[in-house]
Formats: C-alpha cells, sequence, structure tokens
C-alpha cells in the first residue's frame, strides 16, 4: 500500500494528527512551540506556567500533560487533532494510541542541556543530587530508548531537529518544520520567532559550555 494511501486512510480514521513538540527540558521545546505558534498552529495550553527569567518567552505548556501517566480518561487529547501539544519527552509512551501524531523532537547538546538545568535549578535555590556525568549516562538511554518507541509505534511520525541548526539557520529549518506537520505554515513568521539571544550556554569542540546565561526551553 502506497504512502499516500495509507495517509488517507489513517485521516479517515483519526482525523488530523495532533503535533507534538518533544524533548528533553531545556531542549528548545518552547522556541518549537513558538515557532509553531507563529507560523498559525494552535498551541494547547493553560497558562498555569507564566513566563520568566528562564524562558521569558513563555513555556507553552498545559498541566493535564504532567497526568498522561496516571490519567484514566485522555480524551481530552483528541481534541486537540491539528493543534500543538508539548510533551516532554518521557510521557511520550503514555499519549493514547486513538490518534495519529507528528512529532517534533527537539535535540540539543546534553552539556548544554545540563549548564541550562543547573542555571535554573540556582535560580530556584535548589540543587541537582546527582552528578553531571550520572545524568549524561542517563539522558544519553533515555534518548535512545525514546527514539527506538517511536520508530515502532505506527500512528507517530518523527521529525528530529537540533536546536543549534535552529538558531544558526531558521528560515531552513522553520521551512523543514512546516513541512512535516503539513505544510500551510507562514514560514517567515516562524522564522522571525527564533531569538538567537537566548542561546546562551554554548558547548565547544571540546564540550566545555560558555556560560552567557539559559536557553530558553
Amino acid at each position: 500500500m502506497t504512502a499516500p494511501l495509507n495517509d488517507f486512510i489513517r485521516r479517515l480514521k483519526y482525523g488530523r494528527p495532533v503535533v507534538i513538540v518533544s524533548g528533553l527540558p531545556r531542549s528548545g521545546t518552547s522556541m518549537a512551540m513558538k515557532m509553531l505558534e507563529a507560523g498559525g498552529l494552535q498551541p494547547v495550553v493553560d497558562d498555569v506556567r507564566t513566563a520568566d527569567i528562564d524562558n521569558p518567552k513563555g513555556y507553552y505548556e498545559d498541566e493535564r500533560v504532567k497526568d498522561l501517566a496516571e490519567m484514566d480518561d485522555t480524551s481530552w487529547v483528541r481534541a486537540a487533532r491539528g493543534k500543538v501539544i508539548k510533551v516532554v519527552s518521557s510521557l511520550l509512551n503514555y499519549l493514547p494510541a486513538t490518534n495519529t501524531y507528528k512529532v517534533v523532537f527537539m535535540r540539543r547538546n546534553l552539556h548544554e542541556v545540563l549548564a541550562s538545568q543547573a542555571k535554573m535549578l540556582e535560580r530556584r535555590a535548589e540543587a541537582s543530587h546527582t552528578d553531571d556525568d550520572e545524568l549524561l549516562a542517563m539522558y544519553e538511554a533515555h534518548l535512545e530508548k525514546v527514539q527506538f518507541q517511536l520508530r515502532f509505534r505506527k500512528n507517530f511520525e518523527t521529525l528530529y531537529v537540533n536546536y543549534a541548526d535552529v538558531v544558526g539557520d531558521p528560515v531552513s529549518e522553520a521551512r523543514r518544520i512546516a513541512d512535516f506537520v503539513g505544510g500551510g505554515l507562514d514560514v517567515e513568521k516562524m522564522s522571525t520567532a527564533v531569538d538567537g539571544s537566548l542561546y546562551r550556554n554554548r558547548a565547544t569542540g571540546d564540550g566545555v559550555v560558555a556560560d552567557s546565561e539559559s536557553v530558553s526551553g
């Protein structure tokens, strides 16, 4: 059966796909949400978590997502068909199989992710109880597992997007994301939603992170 025919049958059965933005915390997921919103896709948010110094452009979250693992009634996800929801990577496996999903998965240098998370914890006067090497190993294993799961879930399609590539060439990456989610989005507005000044923790070639503050994500 050809891909276009498969897509047509899935659309008849499930309706429009739910667009998901995912990745590790501090990997650029909020930036991707802002891009998609600017392009014309409606985000599913509740505005409980408001913008702050760590994410001055906003978090783009819905509190219901945090309860997916324990939630008996996930029918609310169906209402997000044709819209976009931010779902952290650890919860992707709990999305109901009664929809199709297009997942924009944000990737970022893990040293940068750790540096950004550390800055956030420092500002909140909190401390991590796991050292960086252990966290790196945990994140690498987690991402490998998630990628494996996404590959074999028939109702999921995934586009992997590198945070640094978006900041370096926002027009090309915006076009790639727009094409993946189905087209019809304003690529120019998506690209102008990228604020490179928020890329504050940058890894050098040897893995050292140059700190000029933390990233939106």
